[in-house]
């Protein structure tokens, strides 16, 4: 080591002594001396490896205070908020479906102070956690009773586990989806300790194929909706009516998997038609499971709807304690299923309704007003408003799609250097805004855009 850079450590301040330097008190106040004690010798350590190189200490050691501000403000919470202008509205990556305000507020009720999770109040003794919402879930589908878990492949594991253990379960060949992260119902069926029987073929399955595999190992008949893709043309299916009466005839339970599962006829609002719950309660299925986050919009939970002889067994079942929901999550299922009790609200109330059904001529004007609010910004780039095609996401009618508008950026020179400039540049910012590339440009999709004013902020840099 030479004289110089001897000197050089020598001037690095001890860690003891900056954190009782008056310019440090409000970082103290902020932020307290563990982590600051723990960015200083991160720091230092920094400073260390700069003499070691250059022989020179960095130019943020004349300010160490300002030193350690900039360091501790480039922190990052794990989720950060984006613009998903990506043109799906559930959208699986960023989080699917946005909460009610009245959702949000009971949530924040539910953090902040103690609440009757699994206590009676009638009866001053401890309650069921899953009861006050399964109670609000028959009223709105006509189900016996529901219990609730933490998504829906937990629902359709744990509702695998206590039906049909070591037993065999038949399936249409047509209906073993994959989702998202290469969840395969066979695979599930396997961990959950069941026999996958495969009947008909992909593209026809009859109800005779469903009897001819009945036997007495048979524990249930299972049908899965595939709500992530389609088949069209020479087709057949057995609906869920016949087979829970096949099931009746045999003693044999039915369970229909939905996936998105929707309580209201969404052809109201002009989008297409999705399967609903109460439908196949009504055709007696004995137990129904789908997704809180996806098309009822709410949070990420598990709802399994049925019989109470089954949804009895499903609770007194060691994995449903595993798999259950926690306070803040039912506080959130709890409120948006209130809004159903009002669905001539829906669309103003539950952000998913209010975003599925947004008017294009709507989403136009949004459009062109940003475009307009851009005016002298990204110059290497030819800014128009075109039309698109939004997508529900999350597995939900993967054919179909919502007329949009979006605010595309072409490049005029270096197409693709520039692209992945911009897009990268974008998902820089301070709130990082999220598009798709497709065609040579980037497309903004506004279909979810509700603030234009934070949206041009971020934008016009």
């Amino acid at each position: 080591m030479s004289a110089e850079s001897h000197l050089l450590y020598r001037q690095l301040p001890a860690i003891d002594r900056l954190l009782h330097e008056p310019e440090m008190a409000s970082l103290v106040a902020e932020y307290g001396s563990v982590l600051l004690a723990e960015t200083l010798r991160q720091l230092q350590l920094e400073a260390r490896d700069h003499i070691r190189q250059f022989d020179t200490l960095p130019d943020w050691c004349t300010d160490w205070p300002a030193a350690l501000r900039r360091r501790l403000s480039q922190r990052q919470p794990a989720l950060k908020p984006v613009f998903n202008l990506s043109g799906t509205v559930l959208h699986t990556n960023l989080g699917r479906a946005l909460l009610a305000e009245s959702a949000i507020s009971a949530v924040d009720d539910a953090m902040r102070g103690a609440v009757t999770l699994e206590y009676s109040l009638s009866g001053a003794r401890r309650g069921h956690r899953d009861r006050a919402v399964a109670d609000l879930l028959c009223e709105l589908t006509g189900a016996e009773d529901a219990c609730i878990v933490n998504n829906n492949a937990a629902a359709v594991f744990l509702m695998l586990t206590v039906m049909a253990a070591g037993k065999q379960v038949v399936v249409s060949r047509g209906e073993l989806v994959e989702i998202g992260g290469a969840f395969r119902i066979p695979d599930v069926m396997r961990q959950a300790g069941c026999e996958l029987v495969e009947v008909g073929t992909t593209n026809r399955t009859h109800l005779k194929d469903y009897r001819q595999a009945i036997n007495e190992h048979t524990g249930l008949l299972m049908k899965v909706h595939t709500s992530n893709y389609s088949i069209e043309g020479f087709t057949a299916s057995v609906a869920e009516q016949q087979l829970a009466t096949l099931g009746r005839e045999f003693a044999i339970p039915t369970a229909t998997d939905l996936g998105s599962g929707s309580l209201i006829d969404m052809t109201c609002y002009g989008l297409p038609a999705e399967p609903m719950p109460q439908q196949l309660i009504a055709a007696g299925v004995d137990l129904v499971t789908f997704s809180g986050d996806k098309l009822l919009g709410g949070p990420q939970a598990g709802i399994i709807l049925g019989k109470k002889q089954w949804i009895e067994q499903l609770q007194q079942h060691p994995l449903k304690r595993v798999l259950r929901a926690d306070k803040m999550t039912l506080a959130a299922l709890d409120a948006t299923l209130r809004l159903y009790q009002q669905p001539d609200r829906l669309t103003e109330q539950l952000p998913t309704m209010r975003l599925l059904t947004r008017p294009g001529e709507a989403i136009a004007e949004s459009a062109r007003r940003v475009q307009a609010g851009l005016a002298g910004y990204y110059t290497d780039f030819t800014l128009a408003v075109e039309p698109c095609s939004s997508q529900i996401g999350s597995g939900s009618l993967p054919v179909d799609r919502l007329p949009s508008w979006a605010v595309t950026f072409t490049p005029k020179e270096g197409s693709g250097r520039a692209l992945e400039a911009l897009t990268e540049r974008l998902r820089g910012l301070a709130k990082p805004v999220i598009g798709r590339v497709a065609d040579g440009r980037l497309w903004l999709d506004l279909r979810c855009l509700e603030d234009e004013t934070e949206l041009l902020r971020e934008l016009a840099l």
